[in-house]
């Protein structure tokens, strides 16, 4: 372990970063390699019950009956929960920064859009019991058919509530950026390439699955020891959905066994605690491993098509970007990381004419959601994967193209912010330096700072 002065933590002059190129222990990294760190399994109280969910077999289907009755007949069972139990059904996760619609039920009511959907939830006192009882439940579907393909979902009959599969942007069907005159771009320039990229899903895969542990209190209050990723986004959703005040819930947290993004949906919590508040008994819902791979949320899958137009010099005079961002069959948070990637789409790059349209489509998938850099990192995939593409056409360095076209302190964005603190210049001539790249003096030359 590299010893540093103690006084790096009390500079605060401009410029000092003490911290870089040292060492610098984790706070919690003594409590896991000694295993004295508190995760929420490590919750035991007394009387502890399980919940374990009955989920739908179909992709997209009408529920015509579902039969709980069988479900009691296995000894431990204590409660079956319907979405009758739940006091507000309906949400959506990003519904505490006004956005609208609620669109996800808690538990299905009259159809399921996804394979593994919850319908009905079984409190038991073990988890054998609990997990016999969900498998004992009866369910009747009409099969409707599934939507799988995000540019087929935006001409198929909507399977939304909202009426439409996609998200409304401001009564758009597409987050929109719309910078200079993009066809103008395209007469301009000398050539015009496109591409199209895609990615899959990306799930997770934590060590430790999404999970809680719910435990009544004394005073009426319910304590939720939780892995969540986001205390408050599951106190305040929570307490909207099984309709009680704020102050009534308490959130332990903030101790993940992995999440990366994947355990922001407050997904476990509101049956947890609507299972305590009906049994009075404590109550642990945790995923297998089986369910942690098929309905937590992944990352979602996207399609871009990437259209450029170039000079013979190497000048990107033009780019037009279409997204299709897989929210799978709820929003959760891909109408935010859908923004994310609008904003974000034409690079870091001073292109004058931008045209996006990034569109949240909903299909019969597992829902996706956050995970590291979500609504960027599959686009950075797509616009440097299309930057080297462009080099070699042009017959020019990979490096040097992005030099020639890097954005710099005081560009205008497309999404109309000006850039600030770029650098981007100075670390390709950097990553140059640390692989031997030979950079000419004119491209040495450059910088991110325009001279007054």
């Amino acid at each position: 372990m590299t010893t540093i002065d103690r006084d790096y933590f009390r500079d605060e002059r401009p410029g000092s970063f003490h911290v870089i190129g040292s060492t610098v222990q984790r706070a919690d990294a003594r409590g896991h390699v000694t295993g004295r760190t508190a995760f929420f399994e490590d919750t035991i109280p007394p009387g502890l019950t399980h919940l374990k969910i009955h989920r739908s077999t179909r992709h997209h289907a009408l529920i015509d009956r579902v039969d709980v009755s069988k479900a009691y007949d296995v000894p431990g069972v204590l409660r079956v929960i319907t979405a009758a139990d739940v006091p507000s059904n309906w949400y959506n996760v990003l519904r505490l920064i006004g956005i609208e619609p609620d669109d996800e039920p808690v538990l299905a009511e009259d159809r399921v859009l996804y394979r593994g959907e919850p319908i009905v939830a079984v409190v038991a006192t073990t988890e054998e019991a609990a997990r016999e009882g969900a498998a004992r439940i009866v369910v009747d579907y009409t099969d409707l058919p599934p939507v799988f393909d995000v540019e087929e979902a935006l001409t198929a009959p909507a399977f939304k509530r909202s009426g439409t599969n996609y998200f409304v942007y401001e009564g758009h069907h597409c987050r929109r950026v719309r910078f200079g005159d993009v066809e103008a771009g395209f007469a301009a320039a000398d050539h015009v390439f496109s591409w199209r990229y895609g990615s899959a899903p990306i799930e997770h895969a934590p060590t430790e699955t999404t999970g809680c542990v719910v435990v009544p209190q004394g005073n009426g209050r319910l304590r939720i020891h939780s892995n969540t990723q986001a205390c408050f986004f599951t106190l305040d959703n929570t307490a909207l959905i099984i309709d009680r005040p704020f102050t009534d819930l308490q959130v332990v947290g903030g101790t993940v066994g992995g999440g990366f993004g994947g355990k922001v949906d407050v997904m476990v919590e509101p049956l947890a605690c609507i299972a305590a508040s009906l049994t009075n008994r404590p109550v642990k819902f945790v995923y297998s491993r089986e369910e942690e791979m098929q309905v937590s949320s992944p990352r979602a899958a996207e399609r871009l098509y990437i259209t450029d137009g170039v000079t013979n010099d190497g000048r990107i005079v033009a780019r037009k970007v279409v997204l299709y961002v897989d929210a799978g069959a709820y929003q959760r948070h891909s109408p935010y990381g859908t923004t994310k990637a609008a904003a974000h789409l034409p690079g870091p790059y001073a292109i004058p004419n931008v045209y996006v349209d990034a569109h949240c489509v909903f299909t019969n998938r597992t829902p996706s959601s956050a995970m590291r850099g979500f609504g960027v990192t599959i686009a950075d995939f797509a616009l440097e994967s299309q930057m080297d593409r462009l080099a070699r056409e042009l017959g020019i360095g990979p490096l040097e193209f992005r030099l020639i076209n890097a954005y710099r302190d005081g560009d205008m964005k497309a999404h109309r912010k000006l850039a600030e603190g770029t650098a981007l210049i100075e670390v390709v001539q950097r990553a140059a330096d640390l692989v031997g790249y030979p950079l000419s003096p004119e491209h040495r030359a450059l910088s991110s700072r325009r001279e007054d």
